[in-house]
């Protein structure tokens, strides 16, 4: 296929009219920044709950998962359970908590527990690591588009950037969140697409399919001996995941914005644990996908051509989709995937260029210009809606021309920068005792640890030491935050200790103000 057909093309394009009709539904709405940022807190929990959905479903979820299950088995999806796992422990008290303790910005509780400078930081590491995610996205859909259709693949990279530009700048969030109900949706009809496909097409059918995935442990989770030096091992994930997902829940504006959007605490959390648990069913149909990828092509005997091998002879797993898409998709459905594969770089850059903008607005320009009127803060937020959104295109032009490669050393300079922000949380949440001092001792040893694992070990090694970071890459994140926690924690004991408006932002503070609210309310 080096073109999409007529009824595929009349698919994508009523796709992006929706996406323009919701855009331009709600920009007449944007006047102040409540609407713009958190949509006048009206937003119903199951939109809510897709909108989250969308947004952590993103074009990397369409290529990496499908990639890594046809290489090896299903070890990837562990870190998901804990989307689910992390929420069912602490979701009761966080979701409620941030609803009550900041405006709009989840890093204005960094500012009220340690100062205005544990603010800047948190908002500056989330800002670095969502900056290349964008760009990454908008080149990932290259890929497979671009084998589907013979399309330029800068073509893609700035048409589908520009139109989400457009309408995340004019609509606000309330446009991101409805339109991510769409691609929601979308989505979901796209692998169900694919696996329609795949099922109908197996050779003996889906029986000798999944008896041959199962003679080679293609669906395994990993190794269960607890062993947290071996890549791959079940503990090691899930550890990864944990941490991640509370780093999500806790310190990362795309989720806690989501928080303010509800109506109430109640739907709120309802919508929260509607999008976690959308979520995991979504990445084992991805693991899925890619499982039946290898059967089909184990048993069909199809003959794989040469440019989806290495220069060893061996199968480029993350090549394989992409031609299956481009070889067996029917007319029109084809359309559908191609849609929910833009779908999914769309709702992920949009979400990113919102919280972005409400982070420049609330963390950056109100402490530069502390009389600024909300008219003047709502058009900064929209310059700088434009400005990120010019900006990720061009990193994702950037990855295009040089690959993946020539991204290593940003790569590893943003995750030096964002080291530990769930260790930041942990310690300012759950210590009574902890102050600024110790925080910064904490952060200072977790860069000092980050920066050493990053450049000595993992995919983008650049020194040799006598001493290199050898354990698994995704405990690299595990270690820094509790290096943050545990070091901050007894640092924290060599300074005073916090006043009491501090020490009432921890959970101790926030399970006394919620019994005194249940009080007041009954």
């Amino acid at each position: 296929m080096n073109s999409l057909r007529t009824p595929d093309l009349v698919v994508i394009a009523i796709y992006f009219i929706a996406v323009a009709a919701i855009g331009l539904r709600f920009a007449r709405r944007q006047t102040t920044t409540e609407t713009y940022f958190v949509a006048n807190r009206t937003i119903p929990h199951w939109a809510m709950g897709l909108s989250i959905f969308a947004t952590i479903i993103s074009s990397i979820t369409f290529v990496a998962y499908p990639g890594a299950a046809y290489k090896g088995n299903w070890n990837q999806l562990v870190p998901g359970f804990m989307a689910v796992g992390v929420l069912l422990v602490v979701g009761t008290v966080l979701v409620a908590f941030f609803r009550h303790a900041v405006g709009m910005s989840a890093y204005e509780y960094f500012e009220k527990r340690f100062g205005y400078g544990a603010r800047a930081y948190s908002a500056l590491a989330f800002t670095a690591g969502h900056f290349s995610k964008m760009g990454f996205v908008l080149f990932t859909i290259t890929t497979a588009i671009c084998g589907m259709t013979g399309w330029d693949k800068y073509h893609v990279i700035v048409g589908v950037g520009i139109i989400t530009i457009i309408y995340t700048l004019l609509g606000g969030l309330e446009a991101v969140i409805w339109t991510e109900v769409l691609q929601g949706i979308v989505k979901i009809l796209g692998v169900i697409v694919v696996l329609g496909v795949l099922f109908s097409i197996m050779p003996g059918g889906a029986d000798a399919a999944f008896k041959l995935a199962n003679e080679k442990q293609k669906m395994s989770l990993g190794s269960f001996d607890f062993d947290l030096t071996a890549n791959g091992n079940f503990w090691v994930m899930i550890l990864y995941g944990a941490f991640f997902y509370l780093q999500k829940y806790a310190a990362d504006q795309t989720l806690v914005q989501r928080y303010l959007v509800a109506k109430n605490d109640k739907d709120a959390l309802k919508g929260v644990a509607f999008g976690a648990l959308l979520c995991v069913p979504a990445w084992a149909a991805f693991m899925l996908v890619g499982t039946l990828l290898w059967a089909y092509y184990q048993l069909s005997g199809e003959v794989l051509p040469a440019q989806l091998l290495d220069e060893k002879g061996k199968v480029i797993a993350d090549r394989v989709f992409p031609y299956f898409l481009t070889t067996k998709i029917p007319v029109g459905l084809a359309g559908v995937f191609m849609a929910a594969l833009m779908s999914a770089a769309m709702s992920t850059m949009s979400s990113d260029l919102n919280c972005l903008s409400a982070v420049g607005v609330e963390d950056y320009y109100r402490k530069l210009r502390p009389n600024s009127t909300d008219k003047q803060r709502l058009f900064i937020g929209k310059i700088i809606v434009a400005v990120s959104g010019v900006l990720a295109v061009g990193i994702g032009i950037f990855i295009a021309r040089r690959g993946e490669s020539a991204l290593a050393l940003y790569y590893a300079a943003t995750a030096i920068v964002s080291a530990g922000l769930a260790g930041m949380f942990l310690l300012a949440f759950l210590s009574r005792r902890a102050n600024k001092q110790g925080l910064w001792i904490g952060i200072l040893a977790a860069l000092i640890f980050t920066a050493w694992a990053t450049l000595t070990g993992g995919k983008y090694k650049m020194l040799d030491l006598p001493w290199n970071y050898t354990w698994p890459d995704v405990m690299l994140g595990v270690i820094a935050h509790v290096i943050v926690l545990v070091v901050g924690w007894l640092a924290s004991f060599g300074f005073p200790a916090p006043h009491g408006d501090t020490r009432a932002m921890t959970l101790w503070g926030w399970l006394e103000k919620r019994k005194t609210l249940k009080e007041v309310n009954a």
